[in-house]
């Protein structure tokens, strides 16, 4: 079986899992239906949208909201730096700001 990054894609919810944006699958999965996630500007509910490298995602990360955008497809859930070296932060908007 190839790995995830072979095709040079992976689903949202995977990548969401991979990443440590989420504690499993489902939660990720969830997240997604809920239309919590932006990817490239526009909303996502379909957990198996392919995301690619380059692609910009926004979305809920406890009381904040993450920009982050995605250097290389991760190839495994591994530890936390391994995780952090496929994306780097773009903005971070905190919940306290002025609206």
């Amino acid at each position: 079986m190839a790995s995830p990054g072979a095709a040079g894609s992976i689903r949202l919810d995977k990548l969401l899992w991979y990443l440590r944006f989420a504690r499993s699958r489902s939660i990720a999965q969830a997240m997604v239906a809920a239309g919590h996630i932006r990817l490239d500007g526009r909303r996502v509910t379909r957990a198996s949208t392919a995301v690619h490298a380059g692609a910009t995602l926004v979305l809920p990360v406890g009381e904040r909201i993450e920009v982050i955008r995605l250097l290389t497809v991760p190839a495994r859930r591994g530890p936390a730096p391994e995780a952090q070296s496929c994306y780097v932060r773009l903005e971070d908007r905190g919940s306290s700001a002025a609206s």
